[in-house]
């Protein structure tokens, strides 16, 4: 359907049209309606599907008469993360460009004072997470009893990162005729009672069954041994290599292994960025804005980039790490094949991820996973190593056993040359009289009788070897030691 058939004014027609959308996508078409008659709406789509304009365009609608007053905003989008709420912001900038709306954005790692100063000359749009609007609630700062419209964003990620109880909180000060808009990719049971208690009568809209992927995703899987982790990472780089991508996201578990596996690529020559959560808010948005602008081409990243982040024209999503809840996966490969366009999600798997893939499979209803085989298992790249390893010590052992053979040779023609200075009287008296001519000697064929004793050791191995110093003991220890009580 396309935009002019939502009875949308002209100036947001003009702001759609001059940011490159046509065609309003299923949840849009069904969202923006009933939101435009005042309508509370439960919106339930895989991420990728345009949640952002079907809350975004009808609020601009609604807000186009009246004014803010000072810190009583007249609207609030409440979001999981500083990424999507600085989405959000950054989607209500364009498409309110021909609107003279204010807007004011509460996220974490942004001066209170700065804030406090947008809030106190009026927002008719408040952009926040929960965390950082109820700071602002308990400093006094902020009052939200003249909201006219209440947007949740990524309901089951609020839950997720234990929210719920501030939600209850903010959503209790909010007035009672409110109009309420909320939007989630999955409905687990704590989503299902914030909904009955907090909505009226919710026109539901429903494009996709809860916990599905798009279609234009093409998921494959690659089983990994994982031990040691640096074979994964070649796994991971023989991957990229040959799946032809243009860019990726790759997600890990641990904030720790995505600088780990960020450093990594960047030493191998890959163009590579890592985001986390404990990256600043400046680092955080650079590096986007970098990945956005194809600066670098592979943001290696926790959960922190699996929420609503739209990164248009993303190739592939690796997991490095499967996730552990497998709606979390939904949202993860949800990053690529966006808006109609194909993508490509690769999950890494080892021998202790099968239960978490299991409920994966299940949750996305994949009877029949795709595997790929052709990169080399790195077990089998472990053997090969032990193999080469191996090998080069037989060969050191076999080049040290001919070395030895040879020196005894050498010492034995040698010592049946000279004939024995123990059979020759004149021999011996004359190397007494020549001390010197003797050290040199034994320093010219040092190597070879070292070869010999080699030799003959070797022969005298069952039970004429030499057990301990043999019958030679040094002075020192036939001394009897005084002991003192």
């Amino acid at each position: 359907m396309k935009f002019t058939k939502l009875a949308l004014s002209d100036p947001l027609l003009n702001a759609i049209e001059a940011a490159g959308y046509t065609d309003a996508t299923p949840i849009q078409e069904k969202a923006i309606p009933a939101a435009l008659e005042g309508r509370d709406v439960l919106g339930i789509a895989q991420t990728g599907t345009g949640k952002t304009g079907a809350f975004v365009l009808p609020m601009i609608a609604r807000l186009e008469k009246g004014r803010p007053r000072a810190r009583m905003p007249r609207s609030l989008i409440l979001a999981p993360t500083r990424e999507l709420a600085a989405q959000v912001a950054e989607n209500f900038e364009t498409l309110g460009a021909n609107h003279k709306l204010s807007m004011a954005l509460l996220i974490g790692g942004v001066s209170f004072d700065k804030q406090s100063g947008i809030i106190d000359r009026g927002a008719d749009v408040l952009i926040a997470t929960p965390g950082r609007l109820m700071d602002h609630m308990q400093r006094g700062k902020l009052m939200l009893n003249a909201i006219e419209i209440l947007v949740i964003d990524e309901a089951d990620r609020m839950l997720d990162m234990g929210f719920i109880p501030d939600i209850e909180t903010i959503i209790k000060s909010l007035p009672f005729t409110r109009q309420t808009l909320f939007f989630s990719a999955t409905m687990p049971p704590v989503i299902q009672k914030l909904v009955r208690e907090f909505l009226h009568n919710p026109v539901r809209i429903e494009v996709a069954r809860p916990s599905s992927t798009a279609k234009t995703i093409t998921q494959k899987f690659k089983t990994v041994s994982g031990k040691p982790p640096s074979e994964k990472r070649e796994v991971l780089r023989q991957l990229i290599l040959s799946e032809n991508v243009s860019n990726a996201i790759i997600f890990c578990n641990r904030k720790r292994d995505v600088g780990i596996l960020q450093r990594s690529l960047v030493k191998h020559g890959f163009s590579a960025g890592a985001l986390h959560g404990d990256m600043d808010q400046h680092a955080r948005m650079e590096t986007l804005a970098a990945f956005k602008d194809d600066k670098i081409k592979l943001l290696c990243a926790s959960d922190v980039a699996a929420r609503g982040l739209d990164i248009p024209d993303v190739s592939h999503v690796f997991n490095f790490d499967i996730p552990r809840h497998a709606e979390d996966y939904v949202h993860r490969i949800g990053r690529t094949g966006r808006a109609g366009k194909k993508g490509c999600a690769i999950s890494l798997i080892t021998s202790a991820d099968q239960d978490d893939l299991k409920a994966i499979l299940d949750l996305c209803r994949i009877s029949d996973p795709v595997w790929i085989d052709e990169v080399p298992d790195a077990d089998q790249r472990s053997n090969n190593r032990d193999r080469r390893r191996t090998g080069s010590s037989r060969t050191q052992k076999k080049s040290r056993s001919d070395s030895e053979a040879e020196g005894q040779q050498t010492a034995s023609a040698r010592h049946s040359k000279t004939g024995g200075s123990e059979n020759n009287p004149d021999r011996e008296k004359a190397a007494k009289s020549k001390p010197s001519r003797e050290r040199s000697t034994r320093k010219t064929s040092s190597g070879g009788n070292r070869g010999a004793d080699k030799g003959r050791n070797k022969k005298r191995q069952g039970k004429d070897a030499v057990i301990g110093m043999g019958d030679h003991v040094p002075a020192f220890m036939m001394k009897s030691v005084k002991t003192i009580r």
